[in-house]
């Protein structure tokens, strides 16, 4: 009975219902949308250092990111390949350049130079071309989201970055950073274009061989080379994060209007609910009248709230599989976690349920007798 009245209400009222409905699911896809634009831009932030195939990074004294971290001597790599935890061991040049735009201004770049054969921290996505044009001593990659940015070259084209001749050699997916855009190249070429001497590196990668604890081999690492900042690749995510957050206006303007984004969201969902009980206070007072006790009135309530925040659920999260899916592959970094929906879901009950409980009071000391008035 309690089930049946709750949908005849719904539907008896229909402009209070779709009211209801349209303000979830506005803030469902809302506060999704400020999320998922947030932590693709995380994601985005640590995509060289998550997609490096490392365990461990080596960087300079105090280092706290990869675009920040001084040079190192690349006689480090061998003393680190000789430890028996350590399954490889490799340099890695990563820098700042100019890329010579064919109207003769520049657009920053930046080098990533990896070392043959294995590569480390080169394209993790080929969209034309193979990892091995690396091997080339001046090919190197774009990525295809980049192209307009710095003129559209194309493959096979020679241009020029910080004045040296390099040779487009394939394009890459995906395989961006947050910030200018990444060129891939060998570290030879890479040190020519940078300046980088032939006896220093920017980081050293890391590779722990199965079963090794890697906060051990972390710890002992520290204690070989004390003048260097050793994190492993979570610790590292985390402090490139924390650091363009803190650093850039990113963290500032974005973290803000996200937040904001999520307490208007709590308002909105809340006062909606809020009024779609006191608008159906007379429909209660009537049920009352018939027999129905408190406690129907509650139930009937909360399966009203249930259901409107099923429907609001449902649109929502289409509307926002739809805005994924329109980013996807385009400049527009958005991603979200797996844990992220459910708690979206649990969320926006929450809120539901919590505007419909600041009406409840009113509704449960509705007198039967103000139905005939």
């Amino acid at each position: 009975m309690r089930r049946h009245a709750a949908v005849r209400m719904l539907l008896h009222d229909r402009s209070t219902t779709a009211g209801a409905v349209l303000g979830v699911v506005a803030i469902v896809f809302l506060v999704g949308q400020q999320l998922a634009v947030l932590f693709g831009l995380l994601t985005l932030m640590s995509a060289l250092v998550d997609n490096s195939g490392a365990d461990i990074w080596v960087l300079s004294q105090n280092s706290k990111s990869t675009s920040t971290a001084g040079d190192l001597p690349i006689r480090y790599v061998d003393r680190l390949a000789g430890l028996k935890d350590i399954e490889w061991a490799q340099p890695v040049i990563y820098s700042a350049a100019q890329f010579k735009l064919p109207d003769g201004t520049s657009q920053s770049v930046g080098i990533v130079g990896v070392t043959r054969p294995g590569l480390v921290v080169g394209p993790w996505r080929m969209a034309e071309g193979g990892s091995d044009v690396l091997l080339e001593y001046d090919g190197v990659t774009v990525d295809k989201l980049d192209l307009a940015d710095l003129g559209n070259p194309k493959v096979g084209q020679v241009v020029e970055v910080n004045g040296r001749r390099v040779r487009i050699a394939g394009y890459t997916e995906g395989s961006r950073a947050f910030g200018p855009s990444v060129m891939f190249v060998n570290s030879t070429k890479a040190r020519e274009i940078t300046g980088i001497p032939a006896d220093r590196c920017t980081n050293i990668l890391i590779k722990l061989k199965p079963g090794v604890d890697i906060r051990r081999a972390r710890a002992e690492i520290s204690t070989l080379l004390p003048k260097t900042t050793v994190l492993t690749v979570a610790e590292l995510a985390s402090s490139i994060r924390v650091y363009n957050l803190t650093s850039t206006g990113i963290g500032s303007s974005f973290g803000f209007s996200a937040l904001i984004g999520i307490i208007v969201g709590v308002v909105i969902i809340t006062l909606t609910m809020y009024t779609n009980v006191l608008n159906r206070q007379r429909d209660f007072a009537v049920l009352r009248a018939l027999g129905a006790r408190q406690q129907d009135v509650f139930a009937i309530i909360l399966f009203q709230a249930l259901t409107i925040g099923c429907i609001g659920l449902l649109i929502g999260f289409f509307l926002l599989g739809g805005f994924l899916f329109g980013v996807k592959g385009s400049r527009l970094p958005a991603n979200l976690p797996l844990w992220l929906p459910p708690a979206h879901v649990l969320f926006t009950f929450l809120m539901c349920f919590l505007g419909s409980a600041l009406a409840m009071r009113r509704a449960l000391k509705i007198e039967p007798a103000s139905a005939f008035r």
